[in-house]
């Protein structure tokens, strides 16, 4: 892994300070240092898109160049500002992405979701108009790579990409940062709520722990795996299929199990609430106000009130988050029949089950095991 005390410095030299982005575990090793040693600074957005629009509004205000982290993932979301509001023949605002370089080549096998994101990583910046660099873990190189992109960005206003493989800017050992503020794990709220919802409800499972957890819960409770979606891409996207499922479903149960970090990235679908009727619904924010599976950096989720969000979306509510067992099973029971679709904060802690092995599954096969089940 590069020196990022001697990234900082490099970039420090070029006035490059203010960084802001969506935590990525390829790029562990930078964000963490941001987040040690760069105060406000360093501010981690809800996504992509609203990362470059900040780094924008940023370089109008003091000239500055920043630069804006993400993982390739999140091309998708910076597209629309990048060609639209960065791009030379509009505002013509320069900076410099820093892009996680996920299932490049073949450095994920059994996680087909990177595959087609890592195949169109730089593919993506050729479209944009964007020049770029494949960084490698070499110090001096690195710091030449600064002076090219800042060059570039200060001679043509316009955005220079650094694309990071796998390991260059990554710890290998992600950090596990376990806390005491609530009693429940995310692993024990998952089951706490199976426990007392129908055997026959769907579950849509966010990014990250989530899916993993609720897949190896079905192994240890001798459980079909065919009445579940694990959203294993698409960060921000799970509590939405879970609503296309709801309507178009109506004698099932549908559970979204969602992540603070995840329903953030995309808050607007909450919006749906109020413009649908899905009684079989039940959306749970499993809510440890942390990026948690790429490294633990925090999210805004315990400093916002769900549930008043929720409730002005349209959703039922219990009134307020729950936190321990108790309130959940309360909760779970007042909502699961309560003719709305219906909204849970879930107040958890934060820590990784380290006995936990990565999913590795046949993503056709679950999927076709999930639609024969909604359609038998």
């Amino acid at each position: 892994m590069l020196d990022q005390k001697r990234v900082f410095e490099s970039l420090k030299v070029h006035n490059v300070t203010y960084y802001v982005g969506v935590p990525d575990s390829y790029l562990n090793g930078f964000c963490n240092y941001a987040l040690a040693n760069c105060g406000d600074r360093n501010v981690i957005t809800a996504n992509e898109g609203n990362a470059v629009a900040l780094a924008a509004g940023h370089y109008l205000a003091t000239k500055e160049i920043p630069l804006v982290y993400m993982q390739n993932s999140g091309e998708g979301n910076a597209v629309n500002p990048l060609a639209s509001l960065a791009d030379k023949d509009v505002y013509a605002v320069p900076m410099i992405l820093l892009i996680g370089w996920r299932g490049q080549g073949d450095s994920e096998p059994n996680h087909p979701q990177h595959w087609r994101q890592g195949e169109i990583t730089t593919s993506l910046l050729d479209i944009l108009h964007i020049p770029y660099s494949i960084l490698t873990d070499d110090d001096d190189a690195f710091d030449k790579e600064v002076d090219k992109a800042v060059r570039y960005c200060e001679g043509e206003r316009g955005v220079y990409a650094f694309v990071v493989p796998k390991g260059v800017m990554a710890d290998p050992d992600k950090p596990n940062n376990v806390d005491d503020v609530y009693p429940m794990s995310r692993e024990e709220a998952i089951e706490v709520i199976m426990d007392h919802m129908p055997e026959d409800t769907i579950y849509s499972a966010t990014t990250g722990r989530a899916t993993r957890e609720l897949f190896f819960l079905r192994e240890k409770r001798n459980e079909t795996k065919a009445h579940d979606f694990l959203n294993v891409g698409s960060m921000g996207h799970a509590s939405s299929v879970a609503l296309g499922i709801a309507l178009s479903n109506p004698d099932r149960k549908v559970v979204a199990l969602d992540g603070d970090s995840a329903a953030i990235m995309h808050m607007g679908a909450m919006t749906m609430a109020s413009k649908v009727k899905a009684p079989n619904f039940l959306h749970v924010v499993l809510n440890n106000g942390s990026h948690e599976s790429v490294g633990g950096q925090p999210s805004a989720g315990h400093l916002i009130d769900w549930t008043e969000i929720a409730s002005a979306c349209g959703y039922e509510t219990v009134g307020k988050a729950v936190t321990s067992e108790a309130e959940l099973i309360d909760a779970v029971e007042k909502l699961s029949n309560c003719g709305r679709a219906a909204f849970i904060d879930c107040r958890i802690h934060k820590g990784l089950n380290r006995k936990l092995p990565p999913i590795i599954f046949d993503h056709r096969e679950a999927i076709d095991a999930l639609i024969d089940d909604l359609n038998g």
